[in-house]
């Protein structure tokens, strides 16, 4: 693991060479947890087009790529090393660097509330001490995840189903009974195609963008936790440019947060899409989804407290909703 994450510093570092440094500029290299061609990679190549737009002769942001570049489990490593400077990534793929990085996905307060009380002011503290890591922004919110199927359910139990999950939401996959399996987002299509799955649990929108519409046919409905794709930037970089470059980055970075309507009403145009596709959506009684989306918050938060029984309880009175 050590030797692998060295030769890839070493290759992040060769790719550099193709961009010139400016002296006057602080350079900051990009790079994205999710395949390019998904819609979020490509929301972040514009931001940073924009950033080098408006900061040029104060910062550059050169972007890398995503998972062909850093694999998308080695990204947390990667901002905490300084292998890379600024990440997008949900805090799910880097809870292998401290585990309070999947908290994020458990609010149900808007991001703006966050902000006025306190809760992102916590995460930071967390963050930078844990992870080597600021957090600047949310890129989504109001993006829930659901669970995807190749075949029929008729109530909410997952028993003999085999789900692929991302650690975000492995403890509602167990509640429900199923058997987790964790891969990558570019593993998906292929362990569908030849059964090794029968279902994977992913946010409302994207599946088109990795083809897996043609080997779903369900998704359970209402969706539940809430998809954290954020940026995130190494605290030494961070801390290293200047108060009019921190400031800078941290106004852009505000832009993309403030567009979280967006992907709010892009999560429902994706719904339709999938209906329109053939995906059917599954619904189940009042009483059953009420006992179902309790169950999976309380998984949830009981999984993560058991990882982080100081800093856990305090996000989640941060992070939910009041009574």
């Amino acid at each position: 693991m050590i030797i692998a994450f060295k030769r890839l510093a070493a290759t992040v570092a060769l790719g550099l060479l193709a961009f010139p440094a400016a002296a006057q500029e602080m350079q900051i290299r990009l790079v994205t947890a999710f395949p390019e061609n998904t819609a979020w990679s490509q929301e972040l190549v514009k931001w940073s087009e924009r950033v080098n737009a408006q900061g040029k002769g104060l910062v550059k942001i050169n972007f890398i790529g995503g998972p062909r570049a850093v694999p998308t489990f080695e990204i947390g490593n990667a901002v905490k090393s300084g292998v890379v400077d600024m990440a997008l990534s949900p805090g799910a793929f880097y809870t292998n660097v401290f585990p309070e990085a999947d908290m994020l996905k458990m609010a149900q307060i808007p991001v703006s509330e966050q902000r006025k009380n306190g809760a992102v002011d916590y995460i930071n503290a967390v963050w930078n001490e844990k992870g080597n890591m600021q957090y600047l922004a949310r890129m989504v919110e109001g993006y829930p995840f659901h669970i995807f199927l190749s075949k029929k359910i008729d109530k909410l139990d997952l028993t003999g189903k085999k789900i692929r999950v991302s650690p975000a939401i492995r403890p509602a996959v167990q509640t429900l009974n199923g058997n987790v399996i964790n891969i990558p987002p570019g593993e998906i299509y292929t362990a569908l195609e030849r059964s090794v799955i029968d279902g994977y649990g992913w946010s409302v929108g994207g599946i088109f963008d990795l083809n897996l519409a043609s080997h779903t046919k369900f998704r359970v409905d209402p969706g539940f936790y809430d998809a954290d794709v954020s940026l995130i930037m190494n605290l030494d970089k961070w801390r290293a440019m200047t108060p009019q470059q921190r400031e800078f980055i941290q106004k852009m970075a505000m832009e993309v947060e403030a567009n979280t309507a967006y992907w709010r009403k892009e999560g429902e145009d994706e719904k339709k899409k999938q209906n329109a596709s053939g995906i059917q959506p599954l619904t189940f009684s009042a009483t059953d989804t009420a006992k179902y989306l309790d169950a999976v918050y309380e998984a949830g938060w009981a999984d993560l407290i058991k990882t982080s029984p100081v800093h856990g309880p305090k996000l989640r009175a941060l992070l939910s909703r009041k009574p």
